[in-house]
């Protein structure tokens, strides 16, 4: 027996006006889902505890098994496992996210354009990166590592977790002065950020990118503070071999916490540009050659979200129902399980994560599920209730069979 879940980051939304007042999930052409929601089990799961932030580092650990309330130590640990560095106990791991600020005189007025520096690629960013070690590298309490696209790591020695540290993607098309660190060594990050604003604004990398219509990846943005994470081995919690297939640091953090195989796909990016076959391709061989459990983490339809790209998300669905669901269906040689769910929302209307309960549809190769309901967010309202991702992930392996 095998088990799927395919995680459609940030899937869930509003009925927008643009789609004919469907959501992304109702307005999308997915014939796969269409037919496995005939035989599916339709629901609605709460996937983010009360009190905790609506992040994907609290949501799919939940997904993944493991409550946050007992296994969250920060996102940005996680993402540090994933990259292979080595964190004391002392050290506090924190995202490291190059950004597009506006190019106001005035610090204090400029606006945060885009979270993502425009989607930089990895090459360009290693090499702006490569100018803040390089520059800043007389604190010693620091150390920068480089990662992918706009994501890298800061860690802070010897460091606190009484900081505030905003996400950059909650704030997009706001002025930055009321977003800016707050608490313990503060003024250090408010001066990492300035300084590096003016190392990256005229680099020729940037002034590349504004002359081909880009946005320049101008500045450094410092957030998700947390400790070194601890995370119990995923084999014996659940009596199956596990495999991570994502192209985000922070799912393969998970997976290398967990002891679950990470396997790494070419050509993934996190963005509706990814490599959606190799990765459908990747899960298919990894079951047929005898692992039990596959997490596939798709990360485009939360990038549109936070975008407020209506086609790119919808898009991002009519790719996965063919790249991924179908191969999965079509392909994988035992019985086996599915789970499709988004980790969280992220509507179009907000850019932003929210803590309201997600559609989930479970699918079974050797029975029929079916209560009558479609997969969307309304229908999902209709169904069967979860009050929890690690209660979903049970429902799945069916651990209270076992």
């Amino acid at each position: 027996m095998k088990y799927i879940v395919v995680l459609i980051d940030g899937a869930a939304d509003d009925r927008i006006e643009e789609l004919g007042d469907l959501t992304p999930l109702m307005a999308a052409k997915m014939p796969t889902v269409r037919e496995l929601e005939k035989k599916s089990l339709i629901g609605q799961v709460k996937t983010v505890p009360d009190g905790m932030t609506p992040g994907s580092d609290i949501a799919n650990l939940s997904v993944m098994g493991y409550n946050p309330a007992v296994y969250h130590t920060g996102r940005s640990p996680l993402e540090a496992l994933a990259m292979g560095i080595a964190m004391k106990e002392d050290d506090i791991a924190l995202r490291l996210n190059l950004v597009t600020l506006s190019d106001e005189e005035n610090f204090l007025e400029k606006k945060m354009i885009d979270y993502s520096g425009g989607e930089i690629s990895t090459a360009e960013s290693k090499e702006l990166v490569q100018v803040l070690i390089d520059q800043l590298k007389d604190y010693k309490e620091y150390d920068i590592y480089q990662g992918v696209s706009y994501r890298h790591a800061f860690i802070w020695h010897e460091g606190s977790l009484e900081v505030n540290l905003i996400p950059p993607h909650n704030i997009t098309g706001q002025k930055i002065a009321k977003y800016l660190p707050e608490g313990d060594n503060h003024e250090f990050f408010i001066d990492f950020i300035q300084k590096g604003y003016q190392l990256l604004k005229d680099h020729p990398i940037n002034q590349k990118r504004i002359n081909e219509g880009k946005r320049p990846a101008n500045s450094p943005w410092l957030w998700g503070e947390g400790k070194k994470p601890a995370l119990d081995d995923f084999k014996e919690l659940n009596e199956l071999s596990g495999g991570v297939i994502s192209a985000v640091d922070l799912i393969r953090g998970i997976g290398t916490g967990a002891g679950m195989k990470v396997i790494m796909v070419e050509g993934a990016t996190g963005n509706i540009h990814t490599n959606f076959k190799g990765k459908g391709e990747a899960a298919v061989k990894e079951l047929n050659s005898g692992t039990d459990y596959i997490y596939i983490h798709l990360e485009a339809t939360d990038e549109c979200g936070h975008q407020g790209d209506i086609e790119g998300k919808v898009r991002s669905l009519e790719i996965i129902d063919q790249e991924i669901i179908k191969r999965l269906i079509d392909k994988v040689e035992d019985d086996f399980r599915l789970l499709l769910v988004p980790d969280h929302r992220t509507p179009l209307k907000t850019g932003k994560h929210d803590a309201v309960p997600v559609p989930f549809m479970l699918y079974d190769s050797r029975k029929n599920l079916s209560n009558g309901l479609k997969y969307n967010e309304e229908d999902g309202s209709k169904g069967l209730y979860v009050d929890s991702g690690v209660a979903l992930h049970h429902l799945l392996i069916e651990k209270d069979k076992n």
